[in-house]
């Protein structure tokens, strides 16, 4: 019986990404995910924020997976007009302050941007994946995604220092057998 009870324990995984630049340099930003190959489990779509304050988006990138809720509230004293023409979500939250009534759901996989009609400074970025694991970079360059199954995996990410150009995640394949630490370096182009 105890075997029975350690098995799903030894396959449990961690995975602890470095995200660099060409120079070693950490780099924060970068939205990841893990997509199994194969049949991916079922997760229940979550929810996030995006807020506004100081005249700027907070956190300048959010991951998240397909059918995630997105709040947008407004912790300025200006009003701002949310809106993204991007082909992953098109929406607009006309001049508000405080939090609209129904958060933004994101529905289809791909690199969202958004910006205000209001202050044209203000940008941000939703990463959204068709991958139930995902996690974003901190100013170390470092993020980590927890209680994997292992397998076979398609690493998916992204950067704004992509924004010019790719619009659609780079992806790479990861095996996973246990806890993993990895490099991942990202170029100033995909």
């Amino acid at each position: 019986m105890l075997g029975a009870l350690a098995s799903p324990l030894a396959l449990a995984a961690s995975l602890a990404l470095q995200v660099v630049d060409e120079q070693g340099r950490a780099l924060e930003h970068a939205a990841v995910a893990l997509r199994p190959v194969g049949e991916a489990p079922r997760r229940t779509p979550g929810t996030a924020e995006i807020v506004q304050q100081g005249k700027r988006f907070m956190p300048l990138v959010t991951a998240v997976p397909v059918g995630t809720a997105v709040s947008f509230p407004n912790r300025d004293t200006v009003r701002h007009h949310v809106y993204s023409f991007s082909p992953a979500k098109t929406f607009e939250l006309k001049l508000y302050i405080g939090t609209p009534a129904a958060p933004v759901v994101f529905d289809k996989p791909g690199v969202v941007v958004m910006g205000c009609n209001i202050h044209d400074a203000m940008v941000a970025y939703v990463a959204v994946f068709d991958a139930p694991w995902v996690g974003v970079s901190d100013a170390a360059g470092k993020v980590r995604i927890d209680a994997l199954p292992a397998g076979d995996y398609q690493l998916e990410y992204w950067h704004p220092r992509w924004a010019g150009g790719a619009a659609e995640p780079a992806r790479m394949p990861l095996r996973l057998r246990g806890d993993a630490r990895q490099t991942l370096v990202i170029g100033a182009q995909p």
